[in-house]
C-alpha cells in the first residue's frame, strides 16, 4: 500500500475565491450536470447546464442543483431569477452525443434570448409543467421548485434549488429491467477547468456491494495486510469475504497442488510459484493478485495463506 505524501492545507476564509472555486471543482469531480430548462414569467425559454446537483432521496423524488452568482459582478443565473417567478423546471442529462449544444446553452446571452434556438436544440411541451423539454436528451424529470436556498449572497456564491420531481420521462430504448444502462445512456460528467468524462465504455466499471459481513482489513494476516504488491483495493475485496479459510480448507487446498486444474493463467502461475526456490513469496502473490483480478478471491485468499506455511517447509 502506497504512502500518502504531505498535505496542503488551505482555509477558505482567507483563500481567494478562485482556488476555492477550482478546489471544489477539480476535488469534487466528475460531477453529473443537470441541464436545466426554466420559463421566464413572458414565456421566454431558458436552457442552462449546472454540474453542482445530484439526487436526494426517492420517496418523494427529489434532485436539487445550485446556479451561483458570477464570481466577477455578482449577477444572477436567468435560471434562479426565473424560478423564483414560475417555480418550476425540467431537470435532464447531458449525453455525449449532445455535450457541445449543451455548453452552448452555457453562454451567457440576455434574458430574452431563447437557448433552444441558440443551441439548436429541440423542445417539446412538458406534461405537468410549464417550461419546456429537450427532445434530444434521453432522460428528463418534470419539477417543482419548492425551495430556495441562499448560500451566502455574495459574489460566487451558491444558491440550492430544491425540486420534487413530478413526472419522470426516459427513453424507451435505454430502459431495461428497471434500469438506465449506462453504456446505452453515455452520460458526460464535469471536471475541473474544461474537462469532462465520458461516463461509458472504458470508463465503466463494476463494484459490488458487499453482500456478507466481511472479515474486514484487521483480519487479514498481517504478510497479506502489509503486502507491498497487492494494492489497497485488492485487500479490500479480500476484506470483504466473510471469513478465513479454516486448517482443513488450507490442508484440502495445499494437499494436492500438483492436481490444482492450470487452466486459467493464475492457477498456472501459482503452481510455477510453488515449484521455484528463488522468490517464492513474490511470486504467489502475483498469482494471487492475477486471481483477484479475475475474481477468485477465495483462490486468491488460500494461495497468500500458504506463504507462511511454506516458510516452516
Amino acid at each position: 500500500m502506497s504512502q500518502a505524501s504531505d498535505y496542503i492545507t488551505i482555509d477558505p476564509e482567507g483563500a481567494e475565491l478562485r482556488v476555492v472555486h477550482n478546489l471544489l471543482l477539480s476535488g469534487v469531480a466528475p460531477r453529473p450536470i443537470a441541464f436545466v430548462s426554466s420559463i421566464s414569467e413572458d414565456g421566454i425559454n431558458n436552457l442552462a447546464p449546472f454540474s453542482y446537483f445530484n439526487a436526494f432521496g426517492a420517496n418523494p423524488p427529489y434532485v436539487a442543483f445550485s446556479p451561483a452568482f458570477s464570481g466577477k459582478d455578482g449577477s444572477a443565473k436567468d435560471t434562479l431569477e426565473n424560478v423564483k417567478r414560475v417555480p418550476e423546471c425540467v431537470v435532464q442529462a447531458v449525453t455525449y452525443d449532445m455535450v457541445e449544444q449543451a455548453n452552448l446553452a452555457s453562454t451567457t446571452y440576455p434574458k430574452e434570448v431563447d437557448e433552444f434556438i441558440k443551441s439548436g436544440l429541440t423542445p417539446i411541451d412538458s406534461v405537468m409543467v410549464k417550461p419546456r423539454r429537450v427532445k434530444e436528451s434521453p432522460f428528463q424529470m418534470e419539477c417543482q421548485v419548492e425551495k430556495i436556498i441562499p448560500l451566502g449572497g455574495g459574489k460566487g456564491s451558491g444558491n440550492l434549488i430544491l425540486c420534487r420531481v413530478v413526472l419522470f420521462h426516459v427513453r424507451e430504448d435505454i430502459y431495461k429491467d428497471n434500469i438506465i444502462n449506462p453504456q446505452d445512456i453515455d452520460l458526460v460528467a464535469r471536471n475541473s477547468a474544461n474537462f469532462y468524462t465520458r461516463a461509458s465504455h472504458e470508463a465503466i466499471f463494476e463494484v459490488k456491494k458487499p453482500t456478507d459481513l466481511g472479515i474486514g482489513m484487521d483480519q487479514l494476516p498481517e504478510h497479506i495486510r502489509h503486502s507491498r504488491i497487492l494494492t489497497a483495493n485488492q485487500l479490500a475485496r479480500l476484506a470483504g469475504l466473510p471469513n478465513l479459510p479454516s486448517e482443513q480448507e488450507m490442508y484440502a487446498f495445499m494437499s494436492p497442488v500438483h492436481k490444482l486444474n492450470a487452466d486459467n493463467p493464475y492457477t498456472r502461475k501459482f503452481k510455477q510459484a510453488i515449484a521455484q526456490s528463488e522468490n517464492k513469496e513474490e511470486a504467489i502473490t502475483r498469482a494471487a493478485q492475477a486471481a483477484i483480478e479475475a475474481g477468485d478471491l477465495h483462490f486468491a485468499l488460500k494461495a497468500l495463506m500458504t506463504i507462511p506455511l511454506l516458510r516452516t517447509v
